[in-house]
């Protein structure tokens, strides 16, 4: 095995190791062909005994042989394990073992650590590891092992569980100080040995190998490797069965690499959504925060939705949503609920059984309320009719949104007003709730989509005369309105803003400000657009305007 701690050096150079090491192979071969007994398992020794020469011309051979602290422990570890071979064939030619059963378990050990040895040997020809790992790591605990970096990533790779595990623990300690130097040397075989590593027997280990591929993951450098080192499983036991701290370094980890649609796929497809899931409903605060973020950007994939859907994701969202530990979680709730209702009628059913609209409104009185919850709430109306809307409270919670929700927010609440203003008695109600004054400031939002929006709730509310009045009220609407006939492709409110002004132009003092402010010049473009009802509000002003200039003759 590896000696990490050199405490069989005896102050030889590397030269003198693989000279020692090169004189012991034909001794143990020799030995090893005298033995009789146990001849399966002595032709299985042989054979690994055969294969030391070529590995030690490979290692020697490389520039960077005598410089290597690894070389030279790779050496010592050859000729130990060289010895205790020549040992051992002794023992078996003189008949002088404690027992069969004995010999038979030393003989299986012996040939473990000749597999580990010529593995080694190879790992560090063929990976790079020899010329990463050019410094040798001091022998005190307490030095600053952060200019040894290469050699400490190596020593992942190489050598036995124990001599892994200490290289881990340093490892982990050098990450809270010095993490940019970490990953500036970090090569694709040293993610496959922390991978690895996560599978170890000891909890300790397990939770400093997730903690640090968690500030892997965090740091957006090396998701790829991750995955395709196939980190996706071992997360995925940690969740079910780690320690609270590998649950939560695991569940952290997910939420960063299931931010790309492959890996959220990858993590449904190795049955990862249902430990997840428990996680969310178990976890402490920070666990349940993650998870709630991964089943997000998961149920961003469509085509893994039902697959969610049939683990129950539908009703632990909405729990979340409702007793949700942080505010985080609640909001990564609610546009979990966005996604999984933006095109699946199943779903938005299942949603609103479990009463989930309620829930999302009751969201909405929160001092911020945010986009998802309202995006959420749009993609449901549809499904709900106008008098349990109402009596959920609906209304209310769209104007309180229109009025002091972020943009994204609006342009949700103003989209859902467009959904369920069916009815007369509903366009009515949405008027008395104050809506229309909010949605025609709307019509000056920097957003094209806001404005877009904005102007086809306020065409849909206008066929009521009452709202039509409330829109004539604001000396903005006309000239907000009139700006929204722009050409330019870019303006995708145009075909409503003529919906508007239509409905408006039979007000005289409306078509005068519409005309003072370059309607007729947009509205002769729009013609040549083929944009619905442009000709026939432009024949109206000017048949007004030609009225205009006769009576003042």
């Amino acid at each position: 095995m590896v000696v990490e701690d050199n405490k069989h050096d005896d102050g030889r150079s590397t030269e003198e190791w693989l000279f020692q090491a090169q004189e012991l192979v034909p001794l143990s071969l020799d030995k090893a062909k005298e033995v009789k007994n146990f001849p399966g398992r002595w032709k299985m020794i042989i054979s690994k005994l055969e294969q030391i020469p070529t590995r030690l011309s490979d290692l020697s051979s490389h520039p960077c042989f005598s410089k290597n602290a690894l070389c030279k422990e790779q050496l010592q570890a050859v000729s130990s394990i060289l010895r205790e071979a020549i040992h051992l064939a002794e023992l078996c030619v003189m008949d002088k073992y404690e027992g069969k059963l004995k010999m038979q378990s030393d003989l299986d050990a012996l040939s473990g650590k000749l597999d580990l040895h010529l593995k080694d040997c190879s790992l560090l020809i063929k990976t790079g590891v020899l010329g990463e790992a050019t410094l040798p790591l001091p022998i005190s605990s307490e030095v600053d092992v952060s200019s040894n970096i290469r050699e400490l990533l190596a020593r992942l790779q190489i050598g036995h569980l124990e001599a892994k595990h200490r290289a881990i623990e340093k490892l982990h300690d050098v990450m809270k100080d010095d993490e940019k130097s970490v990953l500036a040397v970090l090569t694709r075989s040293s993610i496959a040995a922390l991978v690895q590593l996560l599978t170890a027997t000891s909890p300790r280990i397990r939770e400093k190998t997730a903690s640090i591929i968690c500030s892997l993951a965090e740091s957006g450098s090396c998701e790829n490797w991750l995955v395709s080192e196939g980190v996706i499983p071992p997360l995925i036991r940690l969740i079910e069965s780690g320690s609270a701290i590998g649950k939560e370094k695991a569940s952290i980890t997910f939420q960063r690499l299931s931010m790309s649609s492959e890996t959220a796929r990858a993590i449904v497809g190795h049955g990862g959504v249902r430990p997840v899931i428990d996680l969310c409903q178990t976890g402490d605060s920070v666990s349940q925060a993650a998870c709630a973020c991964t089943l997000k950007n998961i149920s961003a994939v469509p085509e893994v939705r039902q697959v969610l859907a049939e683990e129950g994701i539908v009703k632990v969202m909405i729990s979340l949503l409702n007793c949700g530990m942080l505010l985080n979680s609640k909001e990564y709730a609610a546009e979990c609920l966005q996604n999984l209702t933006s095109s699946n009628e199943n779903l938005r059913r299942l949603v609103i059984s479990e009463n989930g609209i309620r829930s999302l409104l009751a969201y909405l009185d929160v001092p911020l309320p945010q986009e998802s919850s309202m995006g959420a709430l749009r993609n449901l109306v549809g499904s709900v009719s106008e008098q349990s809307l109402v009596s959920m409270g609906l209304l209310p919670r769209l104007a309180h949104v229109l009025q002091s929700g972020s943009i994204g927010a609006q342009q949700a609440a103003a989209s859902t007003i467009c959904k369920v203003c069916g009815s007369g008695e509903m366009k009515k109600m949405i008027g008395d709730a104050g809506c229309v004054p909010v949605l025609v400031k709307m019509l000056e939002a920097k957003s094209n989509g806001a404005r877009e929006v904005a102007a086809q709730a306020v065409s849909s509310l206008m066929v009521l005369s009452q709202n039509q009045r409330e829109v004539k009220k604001n000396d903005k609407s006309v000239p907000n309105l009139v700006q929204l006939l722009d050409p330019n492709p870019q303006n995708t409110a145009k075909k409503y803003a003529v919906a508007c002004l239509g409905s408006l132009s039979s007000c005289h003092k409306c078509r005068k400000l519409m005309i003072s402010y370059g309607a007729i010049g947009y509205l002769k473009k729009l013609i040549e657009m083929d944009i619905p009802g442009a000709k026939k509000l432009l024949e109206r002003l000017e048949r007004g305007k030609l009225r205009s200039l006769f009576s003042r003759k």
